[in-house]
């Protein structure tokens, strides 16, 4: 490994021993930068590494909220501001009881070279809280929401910080942070938050785009082998937004998602969740509740198997996890591996430990493509609402549709030819590392030391 590497690693690991998402994510990223550091020694005498690692800015906050008994509640708040080199910070929030620094530190970090992979003037951020908004009321949602953004607002705004939703944050949320958000700053300023209802500046598309965009980066991958997408079998983990956008993609395009899974289990449909009516099922599902999948299988009459995951299934072309972090250990890897399926597209954040996801890598049958690529379409879509926003415009649904693809078109042959450049062969992860690394350490560069 490059001296230069193994030294900003081991430091990086010294200084955030306890946070081990984070450290994984980091690692991830460096070790796959060896060509580009090694072509580059200037980066080194400018300590770009080790400006890189470390976040621009970590705000950290209390939360107290009232539920609906008149108890009072207190909820820690995160927001990690870790690169703006690009543009003004970009990226969701999560409100999970998993949320801590090290998953909030790990998703900026990712966040960054997501961005950047984009081409969009986009910085990289990430945020949240451990607040579990299941089970709470509408009531209780908007008061935490808007005591979140009591804190949070002085630290955003459509020129400086833009956050999303994540997990445990959609239209609802959004919403309320936006109209907390407006109420205090006393404007209409609609690029301070991406994800709004349509009707107050949000961009059609966006529930779904995460999911499309996957599919259309993975249309690509398969036009590379000069295979086409239709008729193909997908696994997926997960029925939430990303799932159901890849689902209702897939199914347009002629393919099908036969295995898709939950908390509780794992869902086999042979015939695929391919009908409006499956479709429209799962959105009804998801809201009444999100920690069981097995009413689809009641309604459907299909199979459903309880307390596994279906990594490792045969009758399927590509796997795509869709879920959460670590959804994939090395025992998973060993029977996605034994299964024979060729491609494995990565759509959580990180869903693949570094372990597991090496392994998989040296599979030769094998085509690996990464998280912060495959899922970028989510974040493109959310700066494609900033930019209608600062038009005062909206575009249809064709004409984001379009633009969407475009984007995730590009970031596959970008990760493609900057693999190739270095003379790493066909290597998709380490593409989109390198890509999105330079286009950061390009404009890092240009703006001086700081």
């Amino acid at each position: 490994m490059n001296k230069y590497i193994e030294r900003v690693l081991a430091e990086t690991k010294a200084k955030n021993a306890n946070e081990p998402e984070f450290l994984q994510t980091v690692e991830e990223v460096l070790t796959s930068l060896e060509p580009v550091i090694n072509a580059h020694p200037e980066y080194e005498k400018a300590a770009l590494l080790e400006r890189m690692v470390e976040p621009e800015r970590v705000i950290e906050f209390r939360v107290t909220w009232e539920d609906d008994n008149h108890e009072w509640h207190v909820n820690r708040g995160y927001r990690v501001q870790y690169n703006s080199a690009l543009g003004p910070y970009k990226g969701g929030l999560r409100f999970d009881p998993s949320v801590n620094l090290s998953i909030v530190k790990f998703l900026g970090f990712e966040q960054v070279y997501k961005d950047a992979l984009t081409c969009l003037p986009i910085g990289g951020a990430k945020g949240g809280s451990d607040f579990d908004p299941h089970g709470r009321s509408d009531s209780e949602v908007m008061r935490f929401c808007q005591a979140f953004i009591t804190e949070l607002y002085r630290h955003i705004g459509q020129d400086i910080d833009c956050p999303a939703g994540d997990l445990g944050v959609g239209g609802r949320e959004i919403g309320y942070m936006y109209g907390q958000y407006r109420r205090i700053v006393g404007a209409a300023e609609f690029g301070a938050l991406s994800g709004k209802a349509v009707a107050t500046g949000g961009s059609l598309l966006r529930p779904e785009a995460t999911g499309f965009g996957a599919v259309y980066y993975l249309v690509e991958a398969l036009k590379h082998d000069g295979e086409s997408i239709e008729g193909k079998h997908i696994a997926l983990s997960g029925y939430g937004n990303v799932s159901w956008g890849i689902m209702k993609k897939a199914a347009e395009l002629g393919a099908k998602v036969t295995y898709f899974s939950g908390p509780d289990g794992y869902i086999h449909d042979p015939d695929g969740v391919i009908t409006e009516e499956k479709l429209n099922f799962i959105l009804e599902m998801r809201q009444k509740d999100s920690m069981h999948c097995a009413p689809y299988a009641e309604k459907f009459g299909c199979e459903f198997i309880p307390n596994t995951k279906c990594w490792g299934v045969k009758d399927v072309d590509i796997y795509m996890p869709s879920a959460t972090q670590n959804d994939v250990d090395i025992e998973w890897a060993k029977k996605i591996a034994e299964s024979g399926v060729k491609y494995y597209f990565e759509v959580a954040n990180m869903p693949t430990t570094n372990e597991a996801l090496e392994f998989l890598k040296a599979q030769k049958h094998m085509v690996i493509a990464p998280s912060k690529a495959v899922n970028a379409g989510g974040v493109s879509v959310s700066e494609l609402e900033m930019a209608q926003n600062a038009e005062r415009l909206y575009w249809s649904e064709e004409e984001v549709d379009k633009k969407l693809k475009g984007i995730m078109k590009n970031i596959y042959d970008s990760s493609v030819e900057v693999a190739e450049r270095y003379g790493l062969g066909y290597d998709l992860v380490a593409g989109a590392n390198i890509a999105g690394f330079q286009k950061v350490a390009d404009a890092m560069m240009a703006q001086g030391i700081w």
